[in-house]
C-alpha cells in the first residue's frame, strides 16, 4: 500500500507540474486521492492522509529551489598563470 502511495503522489506531483490548478482544484484532487487510499472524510486518517501530500509537495518544491539555485551559482575558474623571470 504503501508503494501505491509514492508512486500515486509523483504523478500528482508530475500532473501538477504541468498544468497550473487553484488551490481549489488541488485540494479537491488531494480529497479525492485520500479517498481513492479508503479514507473517511472528516476523519484524523483523512486529515493526515491530506497532511501528507502536503508536506511531500513542499519537499518536492524544495528540493526543485535547491537544484535551481544549483545551475544559477556563479562559477569561478581556476588557472594558474607560471610566470618564469628572465635573467
Amino acid at each position: 500500500m504503501y508503494s501505491r502511495f509514492v508512486l500515486a503522489l509523483g504523478a500528482l506531483a508530475l500532473l501538477s507540474g504541468c498544468a497550473t490548478m487553484t488551490p481549489e482544484e488541488r485540494r479537491a484532487a488531494d480529497e479525492a486521492k485520500c479517498r481513492s487510499y479508503g479514507f473517511t472524510s472528516g476523519t484524523d486518517a483523512f486529515a493526515e492522509c491530506l497532511q501528507r501530500i502536503d508536506l511531500d509537495r513542499r519537499a518536492e518544491w524544495r528540493a526543485r529551489r535547491i537544484e535551481m539555485d544549483h545551475w544559477h551559482r556563479p562559477m569561478v575558474i581556476y588557472q594558474p598563470v607560471v610566470v618564469r623571470r628572465r635573467d
